[in-house]
């Protein structure tokens, strides 16, 4: 079979040369399906392109930096291309969709100088399920160095169709306590779509062109970087990374968009490839996250958690509910019970010791919240202002250890300027210095610090199970949104959604079925899965559920997507030493049947669907091909 050079790649080459640049560099996967090629446009700016199995799936994309003392995009000299590189980085993850992990991917770097002579590199990464790639200024410098803007470009075909969810206004919503990762998802549309909110795209965003699919994101966000997402540029003619908005800073002078001296490396800019199944359990998101700052991990132990505000809200945030709360807790084996906001007020920190002491007797560990406090919002809930400072940070991490609390849920952050992204670190480094694990709500995506810091067990960033409570619209949502998530906000990090309400929510009427909620603490990923079902609600089940629930894990030794499609439904295998436990659920308003390949089980197990004329139905299951109907917003678990 004879292969020809496209008209736009020998352009590419052909300008290059006249513009007396280098070939272009190329760099390919270990296995040699993905491959990147690079260079410099008769422009003399930067571009790549990325080819799967020698199809483009990201046509030529322009990258770049602009600091506020110098051009890194335009006029652009490339000095060497270095040599190929191979990256291999074994590690292991406390929580997640694997536990022991090996990244490993060829690497070669851009070397370009700009018109002063000053020096940047492009390090591109290339592994068998994704390409990512970053900036570094390699010179040192004395002053502090400003990035205004960064041009970094993913020019996906035209025809391709995309799944995103909007960014949205800083300061809008209850309490002005946006941008908070909480929008429904766009689904399957065009690239170019204008975002409603005019914010643009937040990461993880995922999309499509015929058997390819790619999920873009970042990681290896440090203090000295601001978090950004994603906006269709029609000057570009592509998808590009946009800086936050101006109102997304702890403090009204503090750092909004990049900042630092050289030498300074960006994050990373990652794009998972491939089939559903290979970007579904890709771990990319943490492969090139900065690695764990401690070995010293013995107080981590990711589980379950009983939650009495979920559905019962304010006044049950009181001295008897919880220990009501600690006992169910005790009951379902769970290791961990939250007491949610205004506890300081409503059952006093005498009380809360107590409730410590006795939780401890039944080995349960209590969580405190907490408001991020801060002048980015207006939230009246307490306890506030305990995290502003180092000093106040460390008096109150030091307290919580002493007194025996195990975590802290902080919510209602600000926003992805860097000041705030030095807040969260921050934050995370003086608990971690504690021995205090940490969720955030209310509160940006991630990024892999779950890896970096393994007291990270989880962050909302999402419209998860407390706006069901709240609206019967988004109760009415609530499938669809559920059965996107793994392909979106939960690929890669941790993902509070505080699931399952297997009986009643007062005052609305739930459309998924009971089954479709006992799915999903094995469908999310969070180290410490809130749940919402209360003691109540979980008397009106069978032994067989409640004996269920006591032994599902959060933190997992392997992952398979074995059916699904982004929004519609999904089936998914996660394995825990010798157990697998395969979740489905069906995210549309329609019966239907999906045939799954459970051959790599060797052993007999059980079933759990939705019954006929009573809430469950559980019958036993071989491995092999089967075949599993799915009531409208329906859903089944199966144990091994």
């Amino acid at each position: 079979m004879k292969k020809y050079v496209s008209v736009a790649t020998l352009a590419l080459i052909l300008a290059s040369c006249a513009s007396g640049s280098k070939a272009p560099g190329m760099v390919t996967s270990p296995n040699g399906k993905l491959q990147v090629d690079f260079g410099l446009n008769k422009n003399k700016q930067a571009w790549y392109v990325v080819k799967n199995n020698n199809q483009k799936v990201i046509d030529t994309s322009l990258v770049g930096i602009i600091r506020k003392d110098a051009d890194f995009f335009n006029n652009l000299k490339e000095t060497s291309v270095g040599d190929n590189g191979r990256i291999i980085d074994s590690y292991t993850m406390l929580q997640g969709k694997k536990t022991n992990i090996t990244y490993t991917a060829n690497q070669k770097v851009l070397h370009l100088e700009n018109d002063k002579g000053e020096k940047m590199d492009v390090i591109f990464n290339v592994s068998d399920n994704g390409v990512a790639f970053h900036y570094s200024f390699p010179d040192a410098s004395g002053d502090v160095k400003y990035i205004t803007e960064e041009k970094t470009s993913f020019n996906f075909n035209k025809d391709a169709k995309a799944w995103l969810q909007p960014m949205s206004e800083a300061k809008s919503g209850w309490e002005q306590c946006n941008p908070a990762y909480e929008e429904y998802y766009q689904m399957g549309v065009p690239v170019d779509t204008k975002a409603p909110i005019g914010q643009g795209w937040v990461f993880p965003a995922l999309f499509n062109e015929g058997d390819t699919w790619l999920a873009v994101t970042e990681t290896g966000l440090g203090s000295n970087y601001c978090a950004s997402h994603l906006d269709y540029s029609k000057d570009m003619g592509a998808m590009k990374i946009v800086f936050p908005q101006e109102k997304e800073r702890f403090a009204p002078t503090a750092a909004l968009y990049p900042e630092a001296k050289t030498p300074w490396e960006t994050p990373w800019r990652v794009i998972a490839i491939g089939s559903l199944a290979d970007v579904a359990e890709s771990t990319l998101g943490t492969d090139l996250a900065d690695k764990a700052v401690t070995t010293k991990t013995d107080f981590v132990h990711p589980g379950n958690a009983a939650w009495s505000w979920a559905i019962l809200k304010d006044d049950s945030v009181n001295y008897e509910t919880t220990k009501e709360f600690i006992d169910y807790a005790q009951k379902m084996h769970w290791p961990y019970c939250l007491i949610d906001a205004d506890w300081h007020k409503r059952i006093g920190i005498d009380k809360v010791k107590e409730l410590i002491a006795y939780g401890k007797e039944r080995n349960v560990k209590i969580i405190l919240w907490y408001n991020s406090a801060g002048t980015w919002n207006t939230v009246p809930y307490g306890p506030k202002d305990k995290f502003i400072t180092a000093e106040s940070r460390d008096k109150e991490f030091k307290c919580l250890h002493d007194i025996g609390v195990a975590g802290v849920k902080i919510d209602f952050f600000g926003g992805d300027g860097q000041s705030m992204i030095a807040y969260y670190h921050d934050i995370l480094k003086s608990a971690l210095k504690h021995e205090i694990l940490v969720n955030f709500h209310g509160a940006t995506l991630p990024r892999g610090w779950q890896r970096t810091y393994p007291n990270l067990m989880t962050a909302e960033a999402i419209k998860g199970f407390e706006f069901i409570s709240f609206e019967q619209k988004v109760a009415d949502e609530a499938p669809s949104h559920m059965a996107m998530l793994p392909f979106g906000r939960n690929l890669y990090d941790p993902m509070d959604f505080t699931p399952m309400a297997l009986y009643e929510i007062p005052r609305i009427n739930r459309r998924s079925t009971s089954a479709f909620e006992l799915a999903l603490p094995t469908l999310f990923l969070s180290g410490i899965q809130h749940l919402a079902e209360t003691p109540a609600g979980m008397s009106h089940m069978p032994d067989y559920v409640v004996e269920y629930l006591k032994d599902i894990p959060v933190a997992w030794d392997e992952t398979k997507l074995l059916a699904g499609y982004p929004g519609k439904d999904v089936v998914m295998a996660r394995r825990k030493g010798d157990t697998w436990f395969i979740t489905g659920i069906n995210g549309e308003n329609k019966a239907k049947d999906l045939t799954i390949d459970l051959s790599f089980i060797k052993k007999d197990g059980y079933k759990i669907t939705d019954g006929n004329g009573q809430l469950f139905e559980k019958t036993a299951v071989k491995p092999g091909k089967t075949t599993v109907t799915l009531k409208p917003y329906g859903g089944f678990i199966m144990k091994f």
